[in-house]
């Protein structure tokens, strides 16, 4: 009874975002290949346990690659393309995908569905599906994935900055960037909990231990053994050294509530993360979050098919890459 009340209500839900949404009013489809690929979302899912079973950081990095992705052109897969000599960097090389990962693992999935099914299938659409499978292996709620995207032809590490929210955003700021992209407030705070699994580097965080202002070293939100415990992580030296911490160090690889558990607790770990909590703008959300683990689950879900149609191409627009790493 109560995984039928949880079906029920993602598909309200989900209904809700098709037909209200502004990001998702575009002809995308639940089971789009399932005549011209009816192998697609299962090769992809093996591909994904393949990947897991020797790396389990892996899904994390695929949800992060599908937000990155969408956040600059939309979810057009423009963040696998590869830089070419004498033209302007890729999206990739931008300082604001530093740690992004999963390329290889969209790359197999690929190859294998072009072995399949030739020029059927888009990078955009393996990248959203492999980020669905990722949010259920990791503990989330399982969701349909519409398809239907096409890949776009050009990426630009000159937009990536001024795109993707940075790690020292406030609530204001943070607002402001989802509603550009269609997303609401309650969108945003909702998606952020992506960061109870996955990890960080030290210098999106270190001003934050050691150098936060003229008045206080160490940033006063961050509960003091917290504080001391990301200093071990993070020692305070500049020679190249930029190890990762967990967003979580409970359960870095389950994505659950904690996240909004550690946001009450002070033991956000970016500056933008415990905000959340700080900031009369969010902080009802965050503690309904907190307590009410089973709806934020759905709500992840129905957040993460209305982030996966941000600007996408259909239609003629773009190309089917035969190659996510070029465009044809």
């Amino acid at each position: 009874m109560a995984n039928l009340f949880i079906i029920t209500c993602f598909s309200l839900l989900l209904l809700v975002v098709l037909v209200s949404s502004p990001v998702a009013s575009v002809p995308l489809e639940v089971g789009f290949y399932r005549k011209s690929c009816p192998s697609a979302e299962t090769i992809v899912r093996d591909t994904l346990k393949k990947a897991a079973a020797t790396d389990p950081a892996i899904a994390a990095a695929l949800i992060r690659l599908h937000f990155h992705d969408c956040f600059v052109r939309g979810c057009d897969a423009s963040i696998l393309l590869d830089s070419k000599p004498g033209k302007p960097a890729a999206e990739k090389e931008s300082m604001g995908n530093k740690g992004v990962q999963g390329f290889e693992v969209i790359d197999e999935a690929k190859a294998r569905i072009e072995a399949q099914c030739p020029n059927t299938v888009s990078c955009a659409d393996i990248i959203t599906f492999a980020a669905r499978d990722s949010v259920f292996t990791t503990g989330g709620t399982y969701y349909s994935a519409p398809g239907g995207r096409r890949d776009g032809t050009v990426s630009l590490a000159s937009e990536v900055i001024k795109n993707l929210p940075d790690a020292f955003f406030n609530a204001t700021q943070l607002k402001t960037n989802f509603a550009r992209k269609g997303l609401s407030l309650e969108d945003m705070v909702t998606l952020s909990g992506a960061h109870s699994i996955g990890d960080s580097h030290c210098s999106s965080f270190s001003k934050r231990l050691y150098s936060f202002n003229k008045t206080h070293a160490q940033d006063p939100e961050i509960n003091k053994a917290y504080g001391g415990y990301l200093k071990s992580k993070c020692p305070n030296v500049k020679n190249g050294v930029d190890p990762v911490v967990a967003f979580d160090p409970l359960t870095p690889t389950l994505l659950d509530n904690n996240y909004y558990k550690n946001l009450v607790s002070h033991k956000g770990l970016l500056a933008s993360d415990q905000e959340l909590w700080s900031s009369d703008l969010t902080r009802k959300m965050v503690k309904y979050r907190r307590n009410h683990p089973r709806k934020w689950g759905l709500e992840f879900a129905a957040a993460m098919v209305k982030m996966g149609s941000i600007d996408v191409l259909v239609g003629k627009q773009g190309e089917i890459r035969k190659n996510c790493r070029a465009v044809n």
